[in-house]
């Protein structure tokens, strides 16, 4: 008889059964911790319109305060920019934190205006920031955060970035053509920055063109978590890279799935955000496809790569991504019926209206916020949950 996926959930008790209805992102929740917060891995993300303080069930206590009276007397300080409040909050909320005051402004003709609102001297500082689009608007504030917190005398800063924004320009395929992944890099460091969280970059050299400590962190057992709680049989699962440079960790993926088979789409682009699917290496005939990718933009590749799945008799097809870029025709291409379901992440801030039916959004919350932890306790991220951190 098939093993089935909740093998993998033995160790990933995290989940359960998400039965709230999605709410507007632009409701938001101010958390004045009584009792120290946890989110769970691979919980479907849902803000909250109540200011009740009893929370949610998926919350529960987190072991790093359990044993500290005086657990707001830490040198540990959290602030966010305006890319991703929401997910800046959950992270403080499971760190039993409140996040630093910080005035964020932009002045009449598009520049601007950072001041912290709070001593930060000697304290070690995180600044959760994603550059997601408007890319430049963002890695523009988070510069001049960066700057501020070093002019405040800050002992060490942290750009903890969700989402890295030009990770895509990152070598030179064609003559005189810009590395703007490797710029950015050295913008961040050049503005103070002492080292750098981020999470599933597009790709690992993106990670040497710092010279500054880089933390990766993989959203990968999130997603994993999540799909581990379906009854899908495990004999019935292919993991599907939707191109050939998504092979590595398609593969990596797949292991984790109770070592299920791989198959890839090959395609040939003929330009930026065009993609054309060629043929499809493996079998999936009568199997459940999940196609895995790092972020989800026009959605071109993973829509193109779900329709030759289907021609070639995929029973059903879910996609997963870290990072739900989301760049119209996206929504549309997605919601069109090929997927079974849409999984993603809230790296990325997905707006209300972006919303479709066959969208799950999971909070990476708890990941990034653990990761913070053992950073600031100079400590390793080699144990599960989170084996996967990539913490040296």
């Amino acid at each position: 008889m098939a093993s089935s996926l909740l093998a993998l959930s033995s160790s990933n008790s995290l989940l359960s059964s998400a039965t709230q209805p999605r709410l507007p992102l632009r409701h938001r929740f101010r958390c004045n911790v009584v009792e120290p917060l946890k989110f769970h891995n691979g919980k479907p993300y849902f803000p909250l319109l109540t200011n009740d303080p009893a929370f949610p069930t998926f919350l529960s206590p987190n072991s790093h305060f359990q044993s500290d009276p005086n657990k707001n007397d830490t040198r540990l300080r959290i602030f966010s920019g305006t890319a991703n409040p929401a997910l800046a909050q959950e992270i403080a909320c499971y760190m039993g934190l409140e996040l630093g005051k910080i005035k964020i402004k932009r002045f009449a003709d598009g520049e601007i205006y950072v001041q912290l609102q709070e001593s930060v001297r000697g304290c070690d500082v995180y600044l959760v920031q994603p550059t997601c689009p408007p890319a430049n608007e963002n890695l523009m504030e988070l510069l001049i955060m960066i700057d501020a917190c070093r002019r405040a005398s800050a002992k060490n800063i942290t750009a903890v970035i969700p989402y890295f924004g030009y990770a895509r320009a990152d070598r030179k395929t064609q003559g005189r053509e810009s590395i703007a992944a490797k710029l950015v890099a050295n913008l961040i460091t050049e503005a103070g920055a002492n080292r750098v969280l981020a999470c599933d970059l597009h790709s690992g050299q993106s990670m040497g063109y710092f010279d500054i400590p880089v933390d990766h962190v993989y959203g990968q057992p999130v997603i994993l978590d999540y799909l581990a709680s379906k009854t899908i049989c495990s004999d019935d699962l292919v993991v599907v890279s939707p191109d050939v440079g998504g092979v590595a960790r398609a593969r990596a993926f797949a292991k984790k799935l109770s070592d299920a088979p791989l198959a890839i789409v090959d395609k040939r682009r003929q330009g930026h955000n065009v993609a054309e699917v060629m043929n499809l290496i493996g079998d999936v005939k009568g199997k459940v496809a999940v196609m895995v990718d790092d972020m989800i933009d026009t959605a071109g590749t993973i829509a193109k790569g779900a329709a030759l799945l289907h021609q070639e008799g995929a029973r059903e097809v879910y996609a997963c991504s870290t990072h739900a870029v989301f760049s119209p025709p996206a929504i549309e291409r997605l919601s069109s019926g090929l997927f079974q379901e849409v999984i993603i992440t809230n790296t990325i801030p997905v707006l209300e209206q972006n919303y479709f039916p066959q969208l799950t959004v999971l909070s990476v919350a708890n990941l990034l916020g653990e990761t913070i932890w053992r950073v600031h306790d100079d400590c390793s991220g080699g144990f599960e949950p989170y084996s996967t951190l990539g913490i040296d």
